[in-house]
């Protein structure tokens, strides 16, 4: 991927220093720890939001069910056998 963007950062001297020794220590460019950095940043925000998404989807089933708008299981599988059967004999 081609790097066009520029990305200036204002940080403490001593924090920039102990960065930039560590990445040295590592053998690898500052720049390249900052990118992986980065996506490993967006990478976990994105798993909270999709993390956010899910919970309110078992909250809103829970409230569902407690409020008694969900369908007992033994009768989705009396359902669902009967779809199948109709499934199996139009093969």
């Amino acid at each position: 991927m081609p790097k066009e963007a520029v990305f200036t950062m204002k940080l403490e001297p001593a924090l920039r220093e102990a960065f930039m020794s560590e990445a040295q220590a590592a053998h690898r460019p500052a720049s390249q720890v900052l990118r992986e950095l980065m996506r490993e940043f967006v990478q976990r925000q994105r798993q909270a939001r999709e993390y956010d998404f899910l919970e309110q989807k078992v909250q809103a089933a829970r409230t569902s069910i407690q409020a008694g708008l969900g369908t007992p299981n033994e009768e989705v599988e009396v359902q669902f056998s009967a779809r199948r059967a109709k499934v199996a004999g139009l093969l």
